[in-house]
């Protein structure tokens, strides 16, 4: 286990000082962290997700502005009197040893804590819900595609199916209004019989938003070449959604 000040000084990740749109209704800023176990193959952020293949342990050394995790608290202190959340995103903050350490430290400065997850750790999802110091205020989890369907997303091929469902589980617990679900429209990885599977797997009083799919920068450049969906394309998408859960919105 990191020690304290290890935590503190190591590159954490990218920090946006003020945002309107990250954290439903409050001013807030979001630190998306370093390191994901997921090669989503339209992701953009490379530089996030591999950080160990393409930058030294230095904060300096990046193609970003990289904070540490004792710089983003710094900033939060400053900033307290202005801001009602912070949200810590990814990369797969699960992953990252600075995620406890950031939701108590913001937590003690009376910050709402909102945390973005990809939902393949429920143990260590259930490790930060469990304890009063760590549990997130609002908690919001991407649904790349249907669940037999990751195998083809993570270098590994590990099965993440038992696992999402383990972590919708926990999720679903918290109130409506604290939890939401995301999916990005990407031809090939959310088509009808992949958002059908998804719905099957909410409450049907689920937060479910789906976003627009970009087709640039994309870890696999093959991804570059497909064409987002039309609005009339996404609308059929979106019908599907709601028959099980009429709160699906495109967002």
């Amino acid at each position: 286990m990191e020690n304290i000040e290890s935590i503190i000084n190591k590159p954490a990740g990218s920090l946006i000082k003020t945002t309107l749109v990250d954290f439903p209704g409050l001013v807030a800023s979001t630190i998306f962290l370093e390191g994901c176990n997921l090669r989503c193959p339209y992701c953009y952020n490379k530089s996030l997700v591999q950080p160990d293949k393409q930058f030294s342990n230095n904060a300096k050394d990046r193609d970003y502005i990289c904070s540490t995790a004792g710089e983003v608290i710094n900033h939060l202190e400053k900033r307290k009197n202005v801001l009602g959340g912070f949200v810590i995103s990814g990369g797969e903050p699960l992953l990252n040893s600075a995620t406890p350490f950031l939701i108590k430290k913001a937590k003690e400065l009376g910050l709402k804590v909102k945390l973005d997850t990809n939902g393949t750790l429920p143990g260590l999802l259930k490790n930060l819900v469990e304890n009063s110091e760590t549990r997130p205020d609002y908690i919001a989890m991407d649904l790349k595609t249907a669940p037999e369907r990751y195998i083809e997303m993570n270098p590994m091929k590990v099965d993440y199916s038992k696992k999402l469902l383990e972590s919708i589980k926990i999720i679903s617990k918290f109130p409506k209004e604290n939890r939401e679900w995301r999916t990005v429209l990407v031809p090939t990885l959310a088509g009808k019989e992949e958002i059908q599977k998804i719905s099957e797997l909410l409450p049907e009083d689920a937060q479910w938003f789906f976003a627009h799919f970009r087709n640039e920068n994309c870890i696999d450049p093959h991804f570059n070449e497909f064409s987002p969906y039309l609005d009339r394309e996404e609308e059929e998408l979106l019908e599907i959604a709601r028959k099980r859960i009429p709160g699906a919105a495109i967002r």
